[in-house]
């Protein structure tokens, strides 16, 4: 029985882990790598399986640095099951579609700067674009700046999706049994748990995928594995961090909203679509309901997230208590009162001429592109305005560098100031802080079935230094693997 790790080992994106038994072969995961060029460029190596082998594909959740692949896999082949939580299912849906176009539009605009560099070298050539493309040869080729998957093709790759229950077994391959359990990260996000069956012995293996932080609103907290297993993979993004208490985040979040009211000025929250922005518009509308924030309007600059809202609202089963008493009530924590749904980029652009303060909510989270990234142009040089960074920031993402105290920054090629306010919240983020993380893994620590190893995975470098020993001071064995790493499994 191997392990081989396709992604999130030594670097926290790209989720996606090989099982080979004796009889089957299943991938847990199957994202897209997301932050630096160099991470980004992974995306492109050839798959380093036959994907036409591949029984079935377990997602821990709709992220797209955990599901943002498949199509690829799809692509390359693979025709079995994917299985996922019934609200992953929809979400996964409309994140790949989106991806696909945001990517289509991504190489339209390559192939347009890269046409206009040949042509601008030619003019320093007489005109003669022969000449001087053999004297500066391009860096591309125009028609090889094609995107990994079109909107078209992620449809076809999502008709493979089957959905499942929280905590009900099922077969994934010859051998092999999973069950998925509330990780209480986004909505429909689930631990992995698999038992496999090689030459007449079981294993179990737990994918944590990415945990969620208890007493976080509107979802349950992430469930604990008191079952113990024989292998444990856990994510250790936040490693040697511990978040915020809520009430500080709260207390902080209100702060920058009165800040910009006061100040007239524009507060603008890059927000995941899934997750996040569900998140901070259910802490506004409390801020608001209690009294500690004037009513400002609220643009939520993001269809994805207005449409992954509606999936939220779909499934009430799953919220927490306090969400779930709060709709009972008749109130509607999921929305702020008279938020503007943006739908079109007109309606976007025009925004920023709609009368001060206002608060935008728009994605990406980590600034690496869309909505907010055109709102950034206009509000980066403006002591008026508020940047707040409420996720975790990828390392080589424009968000790092802002977040870091970055002064100068390259937009379009352009250097710009850095004039805008910038403050940070971590209380808010839907991963598990160091002390939480170790909280749920103590469990199997204590549990009779001790796990011979816990791979330390979905994490930079540093934060797995400061988890390790941690982890290993509670008695367990851990693990770092290199990226596409394969182990045999004792």
């Amino acid at each position: 029985m191997k392990l081989q790790f396709l992604g999130a080992a030594t670097t926290v994106t790209g989720s996606q882990f090989l099982l080979t038994t004796d009889r089957a072969r299943v991938i847990i995961d199957c994202g897209m790598f997301q932050g630096s060029p160099s991470e980004s460029a992974r995306n492109k190596e050839p798959l380093p399986y036959d994907a036409s082998a591949i029984d079935a594909i377990i997602l821990t959740h709709a992220h797209l640095d955990h599901c943002g692949a498949l199509p690829v896999v799809v692509k390359a082949g693979f025709t079995g099951p994917v299985h996922a939580t019934h609200p992953s299912v929809e979400l996964v849906r409309l994140v790949l579609i989106d991806s696909g176009k945001v990517q289509q539009e991504q190489a339209k605009m390559r192939r347009r700067r890269e046409a206009r560099r040949q042509r601008e070298q030619a003019a320093h050539h007489g005109g003669d674009l022969e000449h001087a493309i053999r004297r500066h040869p391009p860096e591309l080729d125009i028609a090889e700046i094609q995107p990994l998957y079109t909107a078209e093709e992620a449809e076809v790759a999502c008709e493979q999706l089957h959905g499942v229950e929280y905590g009900e077994p099922f077969t994934v391959a010859p051998g092999i049994t999973a069950t998925l359990h509330d990780a209480g990260h986004i909505l429909g996000s689930a631990i992995v748990v698999l038992d496999a069956d090689e030459g007449g012995s079981s294993r179990r293996l737990v994918f944590s995928g990415d945990l969620g932080r208890p007493g976080t609103p509107i979802l349950r907290d992430p469930t604990a594995i008191l079952g113990g297993a024989d292998v444990v993979l856990m994510e250790s993004t936040y490693g040697g961090r511990e978040h915020e208490p809520a009430d500080e985040a709260r207390q902080l979040l209100a702060d920058a909203v009165n800040v910009v009211a006061s100040g007239h000025g524009v507060l603008l929250v890059p927000a995941f679509a899934i997750g996040r922005t569900q998140e901070i518009v259910w802490e506004l509308d409390r801020l608001v309901s209690a009294g500690r924030i004037p009513r400002i309007p609220l643009y939520l600059d993001s269809p994805m997230a207005s449409t992954a809202s509606d999936v939220y609202r779909r499934y009430p089963g799953t919220y927490d208590e306090e969400t779930f008493q709060l709709l009972q009530a008749g109130e509607t924590p999921l929305d702020y009162p008279g938020q503007v749904i943006v739908r079109d980029a007109e309606q976007s652009r025009a925004i920023l001429h709609k009368p001060r303060p206002m608060m935008i909510v728009a994605s990406s989270g980590m600034l690496t592109g869309g909505r907010v990234v055109n709102h950034l142009r206009e509000l980066i040089d403006d002591p008026g305005a508020l940047l707040l960074f409420v996720g975790y920031q990828g390392e080589g993402t424009l968000g790092a560098h802002l977040q870091a105290g970055a002064r100068t920054i390259h937009l379009d090629g352009e250097e710009r100031a850095v004039r805008c306010q910038i403050r940070s919240i971590s209380g808010f983020s839907a991963h598990a802080d160091e002390s939480e993380l170790l909280d749920w893994v103590r469990h199997f620590a204590e549990a009779p079935r001790r796990p011979s190893v816990v791979f330390l995975v979905h994490g930079d470098p540093e934060a797995a230094d400061a988890l390790q020993p941690k982890v290993e001071a509670l008695g367990l064995h851990t693990y770092r693997p290199a990226w596409r790493e394969e182990v045999e499994l004792a």
